[in-house]
């Protein structure tokens, strides 16, 4: 099957990771404030173009390093403001930013990926949403899971080397970047 098969419309959900999908991701560390926020290359173009698809595009992302104490709650907020503003500036948008900040050990809540803590979140938010009409887009087997765990059709992005052989069965299509899967899904 091939992603323009699924026939995305104005009814359709977009669930995406930030780091590695949106933005740079730094192995073993987080962007802990504005200046380390770097745009993948063509992810704003790819925002303005899924925008025009998709009736909601929420962000959900583990920040654990708010948990961790390397960041603040106002750090984070502060970086999402100013990736949504250039995502408006460039003709996207993105309806909501869940992000789950608890370290590992103290998610009791299970919002953290691959848990669908998250997912709850927006349907209490969105009621509207059916997950059998959403896409999860990441570049990890946590994101994959996720997907998965709340019923989506699931696309990861970049190289699947990253993942092990039991999460790439979890992966429904694959994608080199956010610009390659806005293309191919038809936007």
């Amino acid at each position: 099957m091939k992603l323009q098969e699924l026939k995305v419309d104005k009814t359709w959900t977009l669930f995406l990771d930030r780091d590695g999908v949106i933005n740079l991701h730094y192995p073993n560390d987080y962007v802990k404030n504005w200046s380390e926020f770097y745009f993948l290359e063509g992810v704003l173009d790819a925002l303005q173009k899924l925008s025009h698809c998709f009736a909601r595009i929420l962000i959900i992302t583990n920040q654990q390093g708010v948990g961790k104490g390397l960041m603040t709650d106002e750090d984070l907020k502060h970086i999402h403001a100013e990736m949504l503003k250039e995502v408006r500036k460039h003709g996207g948008r993105v309806h909501m930013i869940y992000a789950a900040t608890q370290k590992v050990e103290d998610d009791f809540w299970k919002l953290r990926k691959p848990q669908i803590g998250m997912a709850k979140q927006a349907k209490k938010d969105f009621p509207e949403i059916d997950f059998t009409k959403c896409v999860m887009v990441g570049d990890t087997g946590s994101d994959m899971r996720f997907g998965k765990n709340a019923g989506m059709k699931t696309v990861f992005v970049g190289d699947d080397s990253k993942i092990t052989e039991d999460e790439k069965l979890l992966v429904d299509f694959h994608c080199d970047s956010l610009a390659d899967f806005a293309e191919q899904v038809g936007c």
